[in-house]
């Protein structure tokens, strides 16, 4: 078993990072196989060295250890683009100029009824695609989005093992239907303009690059995992197990977010708590 954890350095870590953390590492160390850290700083406008920095801090003082190196996405940005020119001349992916508002507008358009809503939000109604021309017989344009052409990409139904659960229980073996992931997902962002690349892909071929065996995370993510399998299958890349875990709430039941300064672990570390204060906190001692 291999697992790993992926945090991203545009804040302080908080008591749902901690659980998601502590959850993967002993998995991990429960089944004598390997805990991995890599962060996830694709997005440069907001990640910053000292979140990073305290992301090792707080990890360590919770008495998790991980495997060297630690894997950086800023670093790996040349495999990204190497990924998405494979992509493109398979004619996989097309450019895409609209913003939100052009999402939105289009798909509140009359006569399509209320916009359906995926993983990614409001599920691209297809302006961009509809207006392609040989794109596989031009160089990946750099300045615009990058979308995946999901009709293209799949034409079977998809599949991965669930040894946690969904947001609405779902766990054992989970498939999606060709025409389900068409029309509830959609043509997901795999470039942004801004950054050149997406969660969506980096996510995929990194997993693969650490040999993931066992992907740990919050069931939050749960259906962005059908998007996950699409590409592992479309790049050849293996599909790991997949634990999908509750989420850390505050009293309101909403999910915590890294805003939630007063749940950050800093915070309960410079209040006096100790490394057990926060597994019971979260639930794991």
């Amino acid at each position: 078993m291999r697992t790993r954890f992926a945090p991203s350095p545009t804040g302080p870590l908080h008591l749902g990072h901690a659980y998601s953390a502590i959850l993967a590492h002993d998995m991990a160390r429960a089944a004598g196989g390997e805990f991995l850290l890599r962060i996830e700083d694709i997005d440069r406008s907001r990640a910053r060295l000292e979140w990073e920095d305290l992301i090792y801090d707080d990890l360590h003082w919770l008495g998790l250890a991980w495997e060297s190196p630690v894997m950086r996405q800023s670093d790996r940005l040349p495999i990204y683009r190497h990924t998405l020119t494979r992509l493109w001349n398979r004619d996989a992916v097309f450019a895409c100029t609209c913003n939100r508002r052009d999402i939105l507008a289009a798909a509140s358009a009359p006569n399509e009824g209320e916009p359906v809503t995926g993983p990614d939000g409001i599920v691209y109604p297809g302006t961009c695609r509809a207006h392609r021309s040989d794109e596989g017989k031009r160089p990946v344009p750099e300045d615009t989005a990058l979308r995946l052409d999901m009709a293209r990409a799949v034409t079977e139904a998809v599949a991965f093992e669930e040894t946690g659960h969904g947001p609405n229980g779902e766990t054992g073996a989970i498939t999606a239907e060709s025409r389900q992931l068409v029309t509830e997902i959609g043509d997901v962002v795999l470039a942004r303009r801004d950054i050149g690349t997406s969660y969506h892909l980096s996510v995929v071929i990194d997993d693969a690059a650490q040999g993931i065996t066992h992907v740990t995370r919050g069931e939050d993510l749960f259906e962005a995992t059908k998007i996950h399998v699409v590409l592992q299958r479309l790049l050849g890349l293996p599909t790991p197990i997949y634990h999908h875990h509750r989420l850390i709430r505050d009293e309101s039941g909403r999910r915590l977010a890294k805003r939630d300064d007063a749940r950050a672990i800093r915070t309960y570390r410079d209040d006096g708590a100790s490394p057990e204060d926060i597994r019971r906190l979260v639930g794991l001692a």
